[in-house]
């Protein structure tokens, strides 16, 4: 099959590249990179001639509410347009577990992104995920405030990113869903637990308060905003394996 994976070069997007690779497909990788830049459309035709599936696991460079929602809906738009010109048959997301249970910026501008691949009229796969567990330095300097780091104390299961590469590389591989699944981490933990050990195995000291207070991506959360509420699939990797 020849896949063009969106936003290949990125941490989930050359695992899965390599992945397919190796399972015998032709991947090919499409990023500003590379010549394809889907805000514009500049190479997006080129890139996706012949191709089979689509598969976007692109980020928008800035998280501010209106350049992450400009993002993923133009992009997107971009994407199936061409898709349709090209007979593309599949188009696979990765999206984020809670994306519609949250008011937070980036997630409402993830589920526009679902509804317009949900809406294309082709066939289509959405996979959500759990938060990776190498975002866990990111997403402490986001919530630190005078050298604390001030985490919601929720619950959490994070993921490691091979086990979200696999996953998308055999959805891709696979007929379309025409519908979602979730993929969390194997073991169920406080937000707050995990992004003080996961700092302390980096060797950071600063400290982590458990705060119900504090947001996430500007949003406040509930008990299970952001883990799966029913049947989900999981990842293989604890965060112990990860870190040893």
């Amino acid at each position: 099959m020849r896949i063009v994976v969106v936003g290949g070069t990125g941490l989930i997007g050359s695992q899965v590249v390599a992945r397919l690779r190796d399972a015998g497909h032709e991947a090919v990788v499409a990023a500003p990179s590379t010549g394809v830049d889907t805000l514009t459309g500049a190479g997006v035709d080129e890139a996706l001639a012949g191709a089979d599936v689509v598969v976007d696991v692109s980020n928008s460079p800035s998280f501010a509410d209106d350049d992450v929602m400009r993002f993923f809906t133009t992009s997107t738009r971009t994407l199936l347009d061409a898709e349709a010109r090209a007979g593309v048959g599949h188009h696979v997301i990765l999206s984020i577990v809670g994306t519609d249970r949250t008011d937070a910026g980036y997630l409402r501008a993830k589920v526009a992104q679902e509804d317009l691949v949900r809406g294309s009229g082709r066939g289509w796969s959405v996979v959500r995920a759990t938060q990776f567990f190498e975002f866990a330095r990111s997403i402490a300097d986001g919530a630190t405030a005078d050298g604390v780091v001030r985490i919601p104390p929720v619950a959490f299961q994070p993921v490691a990113s091979a086990d979200v590469a696999r996953t998308v590389a055999e959805v891709a591989t696979g007929a379309p869903l025409d519908g979602m699944v979730e993929l969390a981490g194997p073991e169920r933990l406080r937000f707050d637990e995990f992004i003080r050990s996961a700092l302390a195995a980096q060797g950071d000291e600063r400290e982590v308060v458990a705060d119900p207070e504090a947001t996430y991506f500007g949003a406040r959360l509930v008990e299970d905003s952001i883990v799966p509420q029913g049947e989900s699939l999981r990842g293989g990797t604890t965060f112990a394996q990860h870190v040893a």
